[in-house]
């Protein structure tokens, strides 16, 4: 079995939000068939695998495919990336790889997260962090003690180094006020 690229993006930007997704949320969404001049972020709920797609695969309208096994099924999350910004890709947390996000706030030394805390969860959120080299030795904190991220990737879009970070997350699903905060900051 094969999937189209852009019955993917269709589908998942207008399911996404039809399952009333936060506005803030999809702002930089595609919309079907829209292309990129940096290429997609694409990460696989699933299987919680990320890749970069450059621009340049998808200038002949080509499908992108994945094989899948008998009775397999994946979510994919793609996303416009801007090389130049810090990004949300997703999460192994809700398939929506969006919706457990109360907040996002980047600016150029640090990223905050606020996720959702009503319920407890456990997994891992992927950000795209620009200036790779900047964010190597960066301090992360997750529900206001030292955490940890692993670096999964390295793409560098137009010339841009970059980092695609997993950082795991533990939601005690008490409302703390540090219950499901992730930050991470350039020392």
């Amino acid at each position: 079995m094969s999937v189209s690229f852009a019955a993917l993006v269709a589908h998942s930007i207008h399911d996404f939000v039809a399952m009333g997704a936060p506005k803030d949320s999809i702002t930089n969404a595609p919309n079907p068939g829209e292309k990129s001049e940096s290429g997609y972020h694409m990460f696989s709920f699933w299987s919680s695998e990320y890749v970069w797609i450059p621009h340049q695969t998808l200038v002949d309208n080509s499908p992108l495919v994945k094989k899948l096994e008998s009775h397999q099924t994946e979510i994919f999350h793609i996303k416009p990336a801007d090389p130049t910004s810090c990004q949300y890709i997703g999460s192994d947390l809700h398939f929506s790889c969006g919706f457990e996000v109360a907040s996002f706030d980047a600016k150029e030394r640090s990223v905050l997260v606020h996720l959702k805390n009503k319920y407890a969860k456990t997994g891992s959120i992927y950000l795209y962090l620009p200036s790779g080299n900047k964010f190597d030795n960066a301090t992360v904190k997750v529900n206001g003690v030292p955490g940890k991220m692993d670096i999964i990737a390295r793409p560098t879009i137009e010339g841009h180094e970059g980092l695609v970070v997993r950082v795991p997350v533990a939601i005690k699903g008490t409302g703390e006020q540090d219950d499901g905060v992730i930050s991470i900051s350039m020392n």
